[in-house]
């Protein structure tokens, strides 16, 4: 499992969380779980994306919905590679995040970024987005998606506060 755990590394006051996965399916098929709003919805949540923004509602996570709802701009939009926008949920500080998908044979390496959070907070993300990345997976795998809840519990012991710094 350690070669599919999320990465924090600090950017000045700010950390940068890092996922990085090989996924057994070719670009187009990725891009389209990641921007159609019908296929996000099914391992993410409710997603609009219209008119140069987006506007997500994860689903499965226990914050109230006024709390987790997250709107931004659109700031890159380039299919099948490239997705970048910014991220305003009242939960967290400000920040921006980037879907970079590469083609590698048959299959695709997604390359996913936050930037802007607290180290805290993004301690606290790291479960949480392994957790929805490894819904985005079953999805396309066509499996049942794991309760998000449950998958953030199982995955939380790999992530000790202690073991995230410049290094990792």
């Amino acid at each position: 499992m350690t070669d599919r755990l999320g990465t924090l590394t600090s950017d000045g006051e700010h950390a940068v969380m890092t996922f990085v996965r090989r996924l057994p399916y070719p670009i187009e098929r990725v891009w389209a779980a990641i921007t159609d709003p019908a296929q996000r919805a099914a391992w993410f949540g409710e997603t609009t994306i219209e008119n140069g923004t987006i506007e997500m509602m994860p689903s499965g996570t226990p914050a109230p919905p006024e709390m987790k709802r997250m709107t931004g701009r659109i700031l890159a939009w380039e299919p099948p590679r490239l997705l970048e926008h910014e991220w305003h949920q009242g939960i967290v500080e400000a920040g921006v995040v980037r879907y970079e998908l590469a083609p590698d044979g048959g299959e695709t390496v997604l390359t996913f970024t936050h930037r802007g959070l607290s180290m805290r907070n993004a301690q606290g993300f790291l479960p949480g987005t392994h957790a929805f990345f490894d819904r985005l997976e079953a999805q396309l795998a066509g499996e049942e998606l794991p309760r998000w809840t449950e998958r953030y519990a199982e995955v939380a012991p790999a992530y000790p506060p202690t073991a995230m710094s410049d290094s990792r």
